[in-house]
């Protein structure tokens, strides 16, 4: 049987936009060609309408367990439950997604997200909400998460052709990163006005626009399903074997493990640094929220339109390299102005080394493998992000938030010289990986 990238129904996938052939259409499908696949111009609004939503909800946590506690640990407690089942359930949930349709899995994960969001906003709005509520509601969405992340990402191959494969991660990796940017500043408004609970039910209502899409989309139902007769214990030790095996998966996986603990848990710590450093409301967290957003989609479309041009180093090593300055600056920023630069060029540089990292994976990866090892993937990446939630939580209440964030920024960086001073095989094989 062949694999969703080796027989893909012409339907699905050869359904170029009017006047692909010249004029700003043609513009467009040239540097995003993954809009040539009519379902994934169904999947693009929907999965942005509940991304924005997701990251209301993500900033109005925060912002309600810091008022709730005015405790930063308790913030990063709060995040780390959502993400903690990653940790230990994303590679069951990666055999499943090799075993099952993906679009159906996703039917199903994002009703249930849907359904917790609903039940967080109803806590919060009639005002019995309380720090251990909020923590199994989240630990429960992490554990929906943990299925869902890895079926969304393998499922990019099964709506584009492999030769566009890498303009749809990019263009996965836009949707996240634009709703950073729109996401916080609707919610720091609907803060102010009527407080958290608005935020949450508003996220619950914006899965509706995904699941919307995923329904209208046509031909799915001829997509070839790879079954999984043996163990799934074995097929998760297959999976791992290979990444292990593989050296660009394997030392990819291996830095993305480094920037999930010490780098992209400076994200957490914003609604203390709004409210003690700066005086911030609600409204001006989301600004801090939102520039960083704004520079990881910056960060989104150069690699997008360089990817091929460059070598993929330059955007893993040096992205990372740039967040890290660009952060430390931001602790030492005593003016607003400078800090919003800072924050800028941080989310453009993290948000540069990990998309490139995503796309180097999904383009290394065998197809029989795609879901393990995108489910360990996102084990690493989001499962330890506890950790670093819990590290930047714990010496942010000890030392200040600054010292906690320039240590993250330190050890990212070594990890950039390392990989940059790592064998010339490795460099290679990164390289041909970011022509492809």
């Amino acid at each position: 049987m062949k694999s969703p990238a080796e027989k893909v129904p012409a339907e699905i996938v050869e359904m170029p936009l009017p006047l692909a052939g010249g004029g700003f259409s043609g513009l467009l499908l040239s540097a995003f060609p993954a809009f040539e696949s009519k379902n994934f111009r169904r999947y693009f609004p929907g999965q942005v309408i509940s991304m924005i939503g997701t990251w209301m909800q993500m900033v109005a946590q925060g912002w309600l367990v810091f008022e709730i506690t005015g405790s930063a640990f308790d913030v990063g407690l709060a995040a780390a439950a959502s993400t903690l089942p990653t940790l230990f359930l994303s590679l069951f949930g990666g055999v499943i997604v090799d075993r099952y349709p993906r679009r159906i899995i996703l039917l199903w994960t994002q009703s249930a997200a849907m359904l917790l969001a609903f039940v967080l906003g109803l806590f919060a709005v009639t005002g019995t909400v309380t720090l251990w509520i909020i923590l199994v509601l989240s630990f429960l969405l992490g554990c929906v998460n943990a299925l869902n992340v890895p079926a969304l990402q393998a499922f990019l191959s099964e709506l584009v052709k492999r030769e566009h494969l890498a303009s749809a991660i990019a263009m996965n990796s836009a949707i996240y990163n634009v709703s950073r940017v729109i996401g916080p500043a609707l919610a720091g408004m609907l803060i102010a006005a009527t407080g958290t609970g608005a935020a949450f039910l508003v996220n619950g209502f914006s899965f509706f626009a995904v699941l919307i899409s995923l329904v209208s989309m046509k031909g799915m139902e001829k997509k070839p399903v790879v079954h999984i007769s043996r163990n799934p214990l074995l097929e998760i030790r297959d999976g791992l074997s290979y990444a292990w095996k593989h050296p660009v998966i394997r030392t990819s996986i291996l830095y993305i493990a480094i920037i999930s603990i010490f780098a992209w848990s400076y994200v957490t710590m914003l609604p203390v640094i709004a409210k003690t450093t700066f005086g911030m409301g609600a409204s001006g967290m989301g600004y801090l929220y939102g520039v960083s957003g704004f520079g990881s989609v910056v960060g989104t479309v150069l690699v997008s339109i360089y990817s091929r041009k460059v070598d993929r180093l330059v955007f893993i090593a040096g992205g990372t390299i740039l967040f890290a300055l660009a952060l430390t600056g931001f602790t030492f920023s005593a003016r607003l102005p400078a800090a919003l630069l800072c924050l800028f060029f941080g989310g453009l540089g993290l948000v540069s080394a990990v998309s490139t990292i995503s796309a180097t994976i999904q383009g290394a990866v065998d197809d029989r493998f795609r879901g393990r090892v995108m489910s360990l993937y996102m084990m690493i990446f989001m499962g330890f992000m506890p950790i670093g939630n819990l590290e930047i939580g714990y010496l942010s209440e000890h030392f200040g938030t600054g010292i906690a964030i320039r240590v993250g920024c330190l050890v990212t960086i070594v990890a950039a010289v390392v990989l940059v001073l790592s064998s010339e095989g490795i460099r290679k094989d990164y390289g041909s990986y970011g022509s492809s």
